[in-house]
Formats: structure tokens, sequence, C-alpha cells
């Protein structure tokens, strides 16, 4: 019987409102938290203006900001801040749920928030649907869907994946030990260096550290965090879209009927439309793509009538620099479903 355990701690989740169909709703203390970012925490030489807003909007973070307000600001990073504050808000409250406004950010003309507050919602939103049960490896496997990943292909043929800025930060100052250096610069095996791993074993070890973002895994065929990751985006669908898949690896796609993909990421989506139409994949961005997936309707009638009860194969890879950038709205928006009325 699995543990409840509460990861994430500090990601706002707590903050949230929850409705009876079971989505989350944005409250006036998760609001209040975001305006409560560096970016917009006054500092000291903060204007009287800027002071008096602030003010203002943590006591009413819904009330109406007239441009004089943002005008009057000296300091004028700040004053874009708080209009991008604003627009985010904006997008937040157009909807009922955070599911809704979370979909409308990629619908349209295109984002236009600063990522790191689609990372944010990406994480409470994992964070939501996997719940208080969910294993280890599934919450350090769900990390990948809103932090890019550090990939190093160590000599032994381990494909080992970390937090990339974890990686960035630490790994030429050795606060990270060896591992910094190992996935910065690559050619030191494994078993050489004792590294922070997860694997089935040592799971526990995620629970108090899981806001640290520092801890490894194996994403290798057969490794339990590939199987996690398909955990995990079979829950992700299922509550956006209501709809139930079966996903799995794959080795290669061998398929005289393949009608369609998704890519999970802007390097795997241009490589499968590549491979699909029958151009030819030069040998190094082939060897970028780290993983194939295999993705089922459990009921082949939530899919497009045309391509009812054939597989979607998904995929990731790595860019050029090694990094692999996981964008999971990918799944939400480009699935072939059934047309609802």
């Amino acid at each position: 019987m699995a543990h409840a355990h509460d990861f994430w701690p500090t990601c706002g989740y707590d903050l949230l409102t929850h409705t009876a169909a079971g989505h989350l709703g944005v409250s006036d203390d998760f609001l209040r938290s975001l305006l409560q970012r560096p970016e917009l925490a006054p500092v000291p030489a903060s204007c009287a203006a800027e002071l008096a807003l602030f003010e203002q909007l943590l006591q009413t973070p819904r009330s109406e900001i007239a441009p004089a307000a943002l005008a009057a600001l000296q300091d004028r990073d700040a004053a874009d801040n708080y209009a991008v504050w604003l627009r985010f808000r904006t997008r937040l409250l157009a909807w009922p749920t955070l599911e809704a406004s979370y979909l409308a950010l990629f619908q349209g003309e295109g984002v236009d928030v600063p990522p790191v507050m689609v990372q944010q919602l990406t994480q409470i939103l994992l964070r939501h649907i996997l719940g208080a049960e969910a294993s280890a490896l599934e919450a350090r496997a769900a990390e990948m869907l809103f932090r890019p990943q550090k990939i190093s292909i160590l000599e032994d043929g381990a494909v080992m994946a970390a937090d990339d800025e974890t990686v960035e930060r630490h790994a030429l100052s050795g606060g990270f030990g060896s591992l910094g250096e190992l996935l910065k610069q690559g050619g030191v095996p494994l078993r050489s260096v004792d590294l922070d791993v997860l694997v089935t074993e040592n799971a526990e070890a995620y629970w108090p550290r899981s806001e640290h973002l520092d801890l490894v895994v194996s994403l290798n065929h057969g490794q339990p965090a590939l199987d996690a990751l398909c955990r995990v985006l079979e829950r992700w669908i299922a509550h956006f879209l209501r709809v139930e898949v079966r996903i799995q690896t794959d080795r290669e796609i061998v398929d005289e009927h393949w009608v369609w993909h998704v890519g999970l990421d802007a390097q795997a989506s241009s490589l499968l439309n590549d491979l699909y139409t029958g151009v030819e994949v030069a040998e190094d961005r082939m060897r970028r793509l780290m993983c194939l997936f295999r993705l089922e309707f459990v009921n082949p009638a939530d899919m497009l009538a045309e391509v009812a009860g054939r597989p979607v194969y998904l995929a990731m890879a790595m860019d050029e620099q090694n990094r692999l950038k996981l964008k999971p709205q990918n799944l939400l928006l480009n699935l072939p479903l059934a047309r609802r009325s």
C-alpha cells in the first residue's frame, strides 16, 4: 500500500481551491504568492508608487490597475514586470479552473507569459494529478515535464538525466560533488563515482529533498524512471481530456499503417515529422532520439473515426546541447480525439 507524501511544498498547490469536478480554482492567496516572487517583491530602492501598488495588490489581488499606475513607477523594469503579472492574472482569471486557463495559454496566437510561470502551473497541475500517493519515481519523472534536463551518456551506455539548472549551478563550484562534472563534461563511468541516482531501492530518499532537484535518473529502456514517466503521462491525459490511454516504451516504429504521432518536445516533433514523410534524417539527429513510446486508447471510440484503433507514436529527443525540454501540452493539443459536441 502506498504511503501519502507531501512533495514540492512551496510550488503553491496548497493555496488553490478544489472544484466538485476535481479541478483547481485560483484563490486570492495564490495570486498573493505570485506577487511575492523576487521579480515583483519590493526592494530598498523601490519608489513610493511601487510600494503603494504592491500593497494594493497584496490586499486585493484582483483589483483593477490603471495604466497610469504602472507609468508612475520610477523603475521601468519593475513596471514591465507588473505588466507581465497583470497579463498573467488576466489569463488565470479568464477561465473557471486552472486546467482551462492552462490549456488556453497554448491556444490562439501563442504563449505570451514567461516560461517560468508556465512551468510553475505545470508543476502545480502535476502535483494535483499525482496526488499524495504518487511513487517517488513518478514524482521525479514528473519533474521532467516542467524542468529541462541535462542528459549524459556514459561510457557503459547508461543514459542519465539530471536537472539542467542544478547541474549548471553546481558543476563548476564543486557543490555537486563528482556528479556535476560528470554531467557537465561526461566520460566518467557511473560505477567509479558516488552518485545520487534514484532507483527503486532508494526511492524513499526522494521525499525529504523533493525541492532540491538534485536526484539523477536513468532513462535506459527497462529502467523504472521511464515506466514511471509513462504512468505520469497517462494520468496527465486522463485528467485533462477524460480519456483512458496506455503508454509503453517502444524501440522502433515498424508500422506500415503509421497514421499519427506526437513529439514530446520540439526536437522530437521535427524528427518524427521527417521520418513520417520520408525525409532522410542525419545520423547525429537520430542519435539524439532518446525514446519512442506507443500510446493506445483503451476505448477506440475516443479517437477520430478515421484512425480509431491505431497506435499513436510518441518520442522525446535531446537538443544539440544534450538538453531535454519536454512540452506536456503537446499531448493535450495534438492527440487524435473524437470530435465532441
